[in-house]
């Protein structure tokens, strides 16, 4: 059984190397990597957005609170 799993966790390994060097060298990887580069500035911006929208209510909610 050892030998087993050995062999089926090295096999992984290999696939997991040649997965890798597909998607740094395959077809299609300059574009696999326009599409991460979209989706961290998309998620950069929603985070910035956030932000933005939380800091916003916290100053309208302690600037009404002062006019009572």
């Amino acid at each position: 059984m050892e030998i087993a799993k050995r062999a089926k966790e090295e096999l992984e390994h290999r696939v997991s190397d040649i997965e890798a060097f597909i998607n740094r060298r395959g077809l299609g990887s300059g574009y696999l990597n326009k599409a991460k580069r979209a989706q961290r500035n998309i998620n950069i911006a929603l985070l910035a957005v956030g932000v933005i929208t939380v800091a916003g209510i916290t100053i309208w909610a302690l600037r009404s609170g002062e006019d009572e």
